[in-house]
């Protein structure tokens, strides 16, 4: 099935990224979210990155305002009744993505796929919130979307094949390279990532290293572009916490346990880059000072 028009429910940072790739894809979007001041920030941080692109002469103006001209930010799922695909990117919990599942189910087209950009939870039990289990699938980017090249297909037990080759065929459409990955927790990514940040979370938590430490023989010692502490600040920490409690109630085994440091991080209200502090403060000039541990 061709999909033209879709709708992106959640306009943060993935949404809003999501979003921007769609309409670059060349489809008509609307971004979606509960308040006006979300739609607004997340639409800004599109434009923010186009521009970008202008300034550094990967795209013409032209091009920029064509792109921006594709994207709609709205606070109603009633667009969604045009739609040949709604892509879902709210908040990692399952009941809220499971009421918005319903909603959509209700307003969507019979036609239309259903997408989760859902990092850990579980597709088939989403799936099964609808009407149309056969077009529900997971579709994972990775953040920032815009750069990051990679999206894992997910299908639950009940997925369709003309639905994972439509939402393949759309990946690829995005300039994206994906892999078919089965539903578990964590899916593929997730289920490698995650328990080596909290690892590195129990490194510090148990004093063999400092946060600044931990990062800098991670980042020198296993070439990785950032630190495992640095990478779950930009990833979010509460993020972190919700996929590691998806992989340890789906998997009952004490080695996906979080730690009991990210628990109390993420309980006193320190989310990361996106709170400005975590792991690391965030100065209003850039600078990222680690926690003193």
């Amino acid at each position: 099935m061709a999909i033209q028009t879709i709708i992106v429910v959640g306009a943060g940072q993935m949404g809003s990224g999501i979003a921007q790739v769609a309409a670059q894809a060349g489809l008509k979007v609307y971004l979606r979210d509960i308040e006006q001041r979300f739609v607004d920030r997340g639409l800004s941080v599109i434009q923010r990155n186009l521009n970008r692109d202008v300034e550094k002469g990967r795209r013409t103006a032209e091009e920029r305002d064509a792109i921006l001209g594709r994207i709609t930010g709205t606070l109603s799922l009633e667009p969604a009744r045009e739609c040949d695909m709604a892509i879902e990117a709210a908040v990692e919990n399952f009941g809220v993505k499971a009421a918005i599942f319903r909603e959509l189910d209700q307003l969507l087209p019979k036609e239309s796929i259903l997408a989760t950009n859902t990092s850990s939870l579980p597709i088939t039990r989403l799936a099964a919130e609808t009407q149309r289990p056969d077009k529900v699938i997971g579709m994972h980017f990775m953040n920032p979307v815009p750069v990051m090249k990679f999206v894992e297909v997910i299908r639950g037990i009940a997925t369709s094949d003309e639905t994972y080759e439509a939402v393949r065929n759309l990946a690829e459409q995005m300039g994206k390279v994906t892999a078919e990955v089965k539903d578990f927790p964590g899916f593929a990514v997730n289920r490698v990532l995650l328990p080596m940040i909290n690892e590195a979370v129990f490194c510090v938590y148990e004093g063999i290293a400092s946060v600044a430490d931990l990062d800098a023989a991670m980042k020198l010692g296993t070439n990785q572009p950032m630190g495992p502490l640095t990478l779950a600040d930009f990833i979010g920490l509460d993020t972190c916490l919700a996929i590691m409690e998806v992989l340890y109630e789906g998997f009952k085994d004490p080695k996906y346990r979080p730690c009991p440091l990210l628990v109390q991080i993420v309980q006193a209200g320190y989310l990361g880059r996106k709170s400005g502090r975590g792991f690391y403060t965030y100065l209003p000039d850039g600078t990222a000072v680690p926690m003193d541990r």
